[in-house]
Parts: structure tokens; C-alpha cells; sequence
């Protein structure tokens, strides 16, 4: 599987636009998003640099867009696909709202635990 019909959608962009970035024609590009044609080495690489993503993330072998940002994460947040762009302090119910949530997660997981 690969993400290039999600990052194109994403965007906003036509195939036409990545098809004129590729210098490519738009039925390559819509075959290599439904996977009726291989791309190449140098064509996952253009397309990496093209949506600023690895390549792993664009062949759908890692969820990680940025391995190099995770680094820079002190949130962890880019490893469940978010960015520290993104990120605004919680407020105090949603502090409130996620420990509910674990509260109810380790729950279940202590049930699952002792019905094994």
C-alpha cells in the first residue's frame, strides 16, 4: 500500500499537478495510486521530497511522516501521527478527559489480564 492518493487528496492537489512535478502523465500517476504500476527508487524520492514525507511513510511501511522530527518531539506526538505544529497546551478538562480515558484503558486491560 501506498499513501500517495491520501498525501495528493490531503494537499488539495489534482493528479494533474503531480503528474506535471513528476513530468509524468496523469494515468501514471493514478496507476501508481491504485498500484497498477510500480514507481521507481528515484520516483518515491521526488515524491517524498515533494509531500515532505520519508520514504517508508509514502510506501505505507511506517506511520512515522518525519523519522528526523521525531527526534525533535518532546511529546512524542509525531509517533501516533501528529505534529508539534500542531500542538496547543490542553486545557484542564481535557487534562481531565484523557485521564478518564486511561482510567477506563487499564482498566480494561487488567479485566483482559485476569480473564487469560
Amino acid at each position: 500500500m501506498n499513501r500517495l492518493k491520501y498525501l495528493r487528496t490531503e494537499r488539495g492537489e489534482n493528479l494533474e499537478k503531480v503528474a506535471e512535478y513528476l513530468n509524468v502523465s496523469i494515468q501514471t500517476i493514478s496507476n501508481y495510486e491504485n498500484e497498477k504500476r510500480d514507481m521507481t527508487p528515484d520516483t518515491i524520492i521526488k515524491l517524498a521530497e515533494y509531500f515532505n514525507v520519508s520514504t517508508d511513510y509514502l510506501l505505507g511501511k511506517s506511520d512515522i511522516r518525519n523519522p528526523e522530527k521525531v527526534q525533535n518531539d518532546p511529546l512524542g506526538l509525531a509517533k501516533i501521527g501528529f505534529s508539534l505544529e500542531n500542538y496547543t497546551p490542553l486545557t484542564e478538562k481535557q487534562k481531565e478527559q484523557i485521564r478518564d480515558l486511561l482510567e477506563i484503558i487499564l482498566k480494561d486491560n487488567k479485566k483482559d489480564k485476569e480473564d487469560k
